[in-house]
């Protein structure tokens, strides 16, 4: 089966100027019907949609969204897609904030096809997105992967280095211009069909992740400086009704869009990094509060917090939409 999935995304990339649409149509069949199980009928309510933020530079800032389209590369509003864009090393290398955390403060916004960039100290800068999807491409490597990616050109490479280590020379910026995963992320440690095909473009582990409001809160309560959803980095936060649920939701809709839970979230040391200030937490706060009470899982060594999704039924999800999981047992 993953030979033939493979063939099919093959497939699609040397058929992109054949036409997109009956690849994605073929991409699609094969996805929804051999290699995800079938949704559950039975659905219960379990909260509602309280913030949805789309990270376009994985590792930087995000934008908060009133509503956003949700497919199988990630949630999108335009040319606004969720981590599309990643910092790397001259090398090649993808970098994060777990290394330079001062990465946090660089902050998209978009109007039109420009992405706009500022940082402390920094002017900022435009990009032309639209423009991107017409360069040449080349190889990064993320988590040990490589991925097709353009890069941005020198103006904001420099632009890059000067804020993270006052040089010219040192990072460049690059984008992931397909609408499909060409990553086997995970696919070789865990053997799992799921990981494969929801890798993302330049995402950690999915194309998604989830948070419940009262988990973090039940969290907080363990703190002395008390922690917000943002410092974890959720696409989507629910105000679930008990605390450490959504670990049990194997399906989850939300409004009309169905999506698959395909793993919990381990936690790294990433959310002890003050959005606000881009500095770490001086005790290794909240992780070492989360390690003494959320190493819940055989396979993952790590503190959960959060659940990492594939979308099943793609469509639009908007601010206040109801939040439900499917029951999968009688």
């Amino acid at each position: 089966m993953l030979d033939l999935f493979s063939s099919v995304q093959a497939r699609v990339s040397v058929s992109v100027a054949l036409g997109i649409g009956v690849v994605a149509a073929t991409f699609g069949y094969f996805y929804r019907k051999k290699l995800l199980s079938s949704p559950p009928k039975k659905w219960v309510r379990v909260g509602e949609l309280t913030d949805l933020m789309i990270y376009p530079i994985k590792s930087c800032g995000g934008i908060e969204a009133k509503e956003l389209t949700c497919n199988i590369l990630g949630p999108e509003n335009g040319h606004v897609r969720d981590r599309v864009f990643m910092i790397i090393t001259i090398e090649g290398q993808g970098i994060t904030a777990r290394s330079h955390p001062k990465i946090v403060l660089i902050q998209p916004r978009f109007e039109g096809d420009m992405m706009i960039l500022s940082a402390p100290e920094q002017p900022e800068i435009s990009i032309d997105v639209k423009k991107l999807h017409q360069q040449a491409r080349g190889k990064s490597v993320v988590w040990g992967e490589q991925v097709s990616t353009v890069d941005c050109g020198d103006e904001v490479a420099a632009w890059v280095s000067r804020y993270l280590i006052n040089d010219n020379v040192g990072f460049r910026l690059v984008f992931y211009p397909d609408s499909f995963s060409t990553r086997d992320a995970w696919g070789k440690k865990k053997n799992s069909k799921d990981l494969e095909t929801h890798a993302g473009a330049l995402h950690d582990v999915t194309s998604y992740m989830l948070m419940n409001e009262a988990s973090i809160e039940d969290l907080n309560k363990r703190l002395k400086d008390p922690v917000t959803s943002r410092q974890f980095r959720p696409n989507f936060l629910v105000n679930g009704r008990k605390e450490y649920a959504e670990d049990e939701w194997e399906w989850v809709r939300i409004g009309n869009v169905i999506f698959k839970n395909i793993f919990l979230c381990g936690r790294c040391i990433l959310p002890n990094i003050n959005p606000e200030s881009g500095t770490r937490h001086p005790e290794g706060e909240p992780l070492k509060t989360l390690k003494t009470y959320r190493m819940v899982s055989d396979s993952i060594k790590a503190p959960i917090l959060g659940i990492h999704l594939g979308v099943h039924t793609p469509g639009v999800i908007s601010m206040g939409d109801p939040v439900y999981m499917g029951v999968t047992r009688d």
